[in-house]
């Protein structure tokens, strides 16, 4: 497995900016694949099931929860529930063996109060925030014993969804893109039409 010193540079750049809650998903990422004895997927060996969100703070626990597992959405090996939570569930495809993860509600709400996130509901920019702001808070989540700040569940067995990549593609009779078949719809002239094209809903 690789080691947090390795990925978290490799999660900075994939990232974008230095803040608390991508070093948090990257150690719990670790945390749920140390649990289930598994290596970052190179494919779809694990499937990655995420409670964040969107318009909620520390939504960037996601970015390092793809470092540490290597499930994205290019891979389809990625769900978001969005439940605005910072928890997640890992599960071995191969096997159904699955945990979940969740940062403490204590440790939570005393990161949610830090000078870090008073100057973003200030509206300042994550990358604008200064140095000795940010980087004692990234410092203490990385060196911070698992414990004090993760939720690590018991492994317990899932139905893991069965299904085939599609590789059989067809033009749109309406604006000629190649789009795979199982997202074609059937227009009232009987073409086959991509979803912008066809009207119909997803």
């Amino acid at each position: 497995m690789k080691k947090l010193d390795e990925l978290f540079p490799i999660g900075l750049a994939f990232h974008g900016h230095k803040c608390p809650a991508m070093p948090m998903g990257l150690r719990a990422g670790l945390a749920a694949m140390r649990t289930l004895g598994v290596e970052r997927a190179q494919d779809k060996e694990l499937l990655l099931e995420s409670e964040t969100g969107k318009g909620h703070a520390a939504a960037c626990f996601l970015d390092g929860l793809m470092t540490a597992t290597g499930c994205t959405y290019g891979k389809a090996n990625v769900r978001k529930l969005y439940y605005n939570k910072l928890a997640f569930t890992l599960i071995d495809a191969r096997t159904g063996r699955a945990v979940r993860v969740a940062v403490k509600p204590d440790f939570f709400e005393k990161a949610l109060a830090s000078p870090f996130v008073q100057q973003r509901k200030a509206g300042v920019p994550p990358q604008e925030i200064p140095a000795e702001i940010a980087d004692p808070l990234v410092e203490r989540i990385l060196g911070l014993p698992e414990a004090e700040f993760l939720e690590v569940g018991e492994v317990r067995t899932v139905e893991v969804p069965k299904g085939k990549g599609v590789f059989e593609a067809r033009r749109c009779a309406g604006c000629g893109e190649l789009t795979f078949v199982n997202k074609l719809r059937v227009g009232t002239d009987g073409e086959l039409y991509c979803i912008p094209c066809s009207g119909y809903p997803d």
